[in-house]
């Protein structure tokens, strides 16, 4: 049995440490609200984002961050946005084993990823990055899933991928972290545009065509950043882009789709989509690399184009070859 610890009680940090916990390991599931850690562990459910799903035997979610001084990893379940001044306020002095990134998202003020805003903050901690095409509900409720452990160390990832993996969750190791956080944070930019295809009406064969094209400007910029072709096209690229560019499980395919259908859209939740699409034009700019797509997205979310005629201009750019 191994001692894995969560931070984050959103509904996908949640998922992970109920599939480990499933799994036969001890499980402390921490989030900074003590009220709602505290009618968490009361309840025996996480009554805000899985309702429906009762916290296994052998899953304590705590306040506490003592708690977490005992493990033997860490998982990192934080929104791009909120990574930085959280672990500005925590200290892992006492705490040596390995932290896992698995948010997805990009700083938008900063263009950084999960592991570099890490390894400003924990030079001498060992990370990896645990991402794919994977919904909170199912995860949690035991379906069968796969996703891609990263890590740049060949023997941490795996130690961690044979920790990690349970019977119903299958982890694939791979070297290349820049690539899996690149692809599990584009597609969410992705998944917006897809979901105003949809919420708008346009069918299936333009859906298909803007995931495509989508698919092919993620991965120059990836490439262009140095990431790999073939994580690109794996579970944690496209892989993870299937999976949320066509379900309304999806809060990014969601958030798009009621844009699409409405022309409006609500700022009272977070979709890391929406930042991602600041960072994703900054790094392109930097990287010159052109993203039609992802441009759309942005100056939709930004006001400087309506629905309309955001997908009118996609469709009447020049003509050129696919490759």
């Amino acid at each position: 049995m191994n001692n894995i610890g969560v931070i984050g009680a959103g509904a996908f940090g949640t998922a992970l440490a109920c599939v480990f916990a499933n799994g036969g390991n001890h499980v402390t599931l921490w989030g900074r609200d003590q009220a709602k850690m505290n009618a968490m562990a009361q309840l025996g459910v996480n009554s805000d984002y899985l309702p429906d799903l009762p916290l296994p035997n052998g899953l304590l979610p705590t306040s506490d961050f003592s708690r977490l001084l005992d493990m033997d990893a860490i998982l990192m379940v934080v929104p791009a946005q909120h990574l930085r001044g959280l672990l500005a306020q925590l200290d892992f002095t006492k705490i040596p084993c390995p932290i896992i990134f698995c948010a997805k998202g990009i700083e938008s003020e900063s263009g950084k990823l999960q592991t570099e805003i890490g390894n400003a903050f924990l030079p001498d901690h060992d990370i990896a990055v645990i991402t794919g095409p994977g919904f909170a509900q199912e995860i949690a409720g035991g379906k069968p899933t796969a996703l891609t452990i990263a890590s740049d160390n060949p023997v941490l990832g795996e130690r961690l991928q044979e920790m990690l993996s349970t019977p119903s969750l299958r982890l694939y190791l791979s070297n290349d972290m820049r690539g899996a956080q690149l692809g599990g944070a584009l597609k969410n930019v992705l998944a917006i545009a897809c979901g105003i295809v949809a919420g708008s009406g346009l069918g299936q064969s333009a859906q298909a065509a803007l995931m495509t094209r989508g698919f092919a400007e993620t991965s120059r910029l990836g490439l262009a950043m140095g990431a790999k072709i073939e994580t690109l096209s794996g579970l944690s690229g496209f892989g993870d882009l299937v999976l949320t560019c066509t379900s309304k499980q999806s809060r990014n395919f969601s958030f798009g789709h009621t844009l699409g259908r409405t022309g409006a859209f609500s700022t009272g939740k977070t979709y890391e989509g929406v930042a991602t699409a600041k960072a994703c034009l900054k790094l392109a700019q930097q990287f010159n690399v052109e993203m039609p797509i992802a441009q759309t997205v942005a100056d939709i979310l930004d006001g400087q184009l309506d629905v309309p005629t955001a997908l009118t201009s996609l469709m009447s750019r020049p003509l050129k070859s696919e490759f």
